[in-house]
């Protein structure tokens, strides 16, 4: 690494000490900055990835913007999918659409297998140019298993997963299949992505909070397992965040992970006493406090940052991503308090 590299984010990742509290946070690259909605102006979301300046200089952006540091690679849960044979689209408004819903065993046979080279080129050469120009880590990322299933069967975004968890209820050969496959695409694509260059990764299970603990257990705890294991070798941070989750912290507690996301539901505090986590923490600031009176947004994420940092490994961030409706001058301010905060006077935090 060179002499001017940040890796303050790489070893509270390993629960070694840093000088302050680093910060990054999940859609930082968005529509709430004016440079991204210029940008958005020429490109179609797939495009903004099928071109690796454009997808370099868009995740760039906050870093240089904000302060942060790390960076995480600018693309889509889904952007693996077309490649294996998904029909989906970003839809304005919605999210991701399926065209080609799995329903039946054959839908899932049907699905082919993922080939860096050949099919996700873009991918790793936006990972290469950021690599290379970056001076924060670059974070690379892939949805989970149970998150892209879910729009894969329901067909898109879902409020309830009825037909998810009906394929995981009446169809389990069926599900072990499209968890095996996703699980194998999970690996090679995230595996691309260290070897081009990212120095973390996060794997996002945004929705795994719809399962109860006991059925997490049963149907996708094996498949996370695999996945993470997979990676040890690589020897780069593996984080593992998902939406509502509190119920299934002790479950993830148990993965070969070395960060665990929170959302806002559950305090730091919580998390490590309640639940038993021994793991670096990241989070997680309520993301609603964005819009917030300044003096009670700083207030709360004051109140974070002095949990966090009661024990080793902690990287701020927020709950979830940020919104459209939020200020750079915020995101600003927010990340400058973090790291302002967090020094102790010059000393380590342990």
């Amino acid at each position: 690494m060179k002499s001017s590299f940040n890796d303050t984010f790489l070893r509270a990742c390993r629960k070694e000490p840093t000088p302050y509290v680093p910060v990054w946070y999940m859609r930082q690259a968005g529509r709430y900055q004016p440079e991204y909605r210029k940008i958005r102006e020429k490109y179609s979301f797939f495009e903004m990835n099928y071109i690796p300046e454009v997808c370099a200089e868009v995740t760039k952006l906050p870093v240089d913007q904000l302060g942060v540091d790390a960076a995480i690679l600018f693309a889509d849960i889904v952007t693996p999918l077309k490649p294996i044979g998904v029909d989906v689209e970003i839809r304005s408004g919605i999210g991701p659409v399926i065209a080609n819903p799995i329903r039946t065993t054959a839908d899932v046979r049907r699905l082919g297998e993922l080939d860096p080279v050949s099919d996700i080129p873009f991918i790793t050469d936006a990972v290469k140019i950021l690599a290379n120009e970056l001076r924060v880590p670059l974070i690379g990322f892939a949805g989970a298993p149970f998150t892209l299933a879910s729009y894969m069967i329901e067909g898109g975004p879902s409020k309830n997963y009825y037909k998810t968890k009906a394929m995981m209820f009446t169809a389990p050969e069926t599900w072990a299949l499209l968890m095996e496959k996703l699980a194998d695409m999970t690996i090679t694509y995230l595996r691309a992505q260290i070897a081009a260059g990212a120095k973390a990764v996060q794997v996002f299970d945004s929705w795994v909070g719809a399962v109860s603990e006991a059925d997490y257990r049963e149907f996708i705890f094996p498949t996370m397992h695999r996945i993470f294991s997979s990676l040890k070798d690589t020897g780069v941070p593996l984080i593992y965040f998902g939406v509502g989750t509190g119920h299934l912290l002790r479950a993830f507690n148990e993965l070969p992970v070395d960060v665990l996301g929170l959302d806002w539901r559950v305090t730091i505090t919580q998390a490590r006493t309640e639940y038993g986590v021994d793991k670096a923490l990241q989070g997680n600031l309520e993301p609603a406090l964005l819009l917030a009176p300044w003096e009670t947004l700083e207030k709360k994420a004051k109140q974070v940052l002095d949990e966090g940092t009661e024990q080793p490994g902690y990287i701020f961030n927020l709950g979830h991503g940020i919104f459209p409706q939020c200020s750079v001058e915020t995101m600003q301010k927010l990340t400058a308090l973090v790291h302002s905060y967090s020094r102790k006077n010059g000393e380590m935090i342990v």
